[in-house]
């Protein structure tokens, strides 16, 4: 499940010093240094921004357009569960604009949101791989081809059912 780790306070107050110790000397340790805080947090927080700059001598508008460019970190925590809907070619040519457009409607979220029960976050993926099993997404951690909106509202009614 893609849910932010729940540190205690103290744990993740010494998340970022240790992290930067170990790998701020390292060529191009920007995005492994966010790839762990991600891993670690669920999250990219936004106060962590001028601490890795300072660190890695850039500046917070760099940090800051590397965790906004990039699809796979957030900079706040996810809900419970994340939606991932594939936009790359091969699944928008077989239906994942509809696809996309019926989870906003049943999850009441645009991109980048969460649902109105605050359950499930919706992100946009561009390639799960499953190109000929199009379209794709991933719920939680699980791959699913093939989806349709049917599939799509019964894996919902599945996830939203569990804790």
């Amino acid at each position: 499940m893609n849910e932010a780790r729940n540190l205690p306070p103290a744990a993740r107050a010494d998340l970022l010093p240790e992290l930067l110790a170990r790998r701020a000397r390292e060529p191009g340790a920007l995005l492994p240094i966010l790839h762990e805080l991600q891993d670690a947090l669920g999250h990219v927080p936004a106060d962590f921004v001028p601490a890795i700059a300072e660190a890695l001598n850039l500046s917070r508008a760099e940090v800051h357009g590397v965790v906004t460019y990039y699809h796979h970190f957030r900079d706040a925590p996810a809900a419970r569960h994340v939606v991932q809907i594939c936009r790359a070619e091969a699944c928008q040519a077989m239906g994942a604009d509809a696809l996309l457009a019926h989870a906003q409607q049943r999850l009441g979220c645009a991109v980048h949101g969460h649902s109105k029960d605050g359950a499930f976050t919706l992100e946009p993926v561009y390639c799960l791989g499953l190109c000929a099993s199009s379209p794709a997404l991933m719920l939680d951690d699980q791959l699913h081809a093939r989806m349709t909106a049917q599939g799509f509202d019964a894996l919902i009614a599945e996830a939203g059912a569990t804790p």
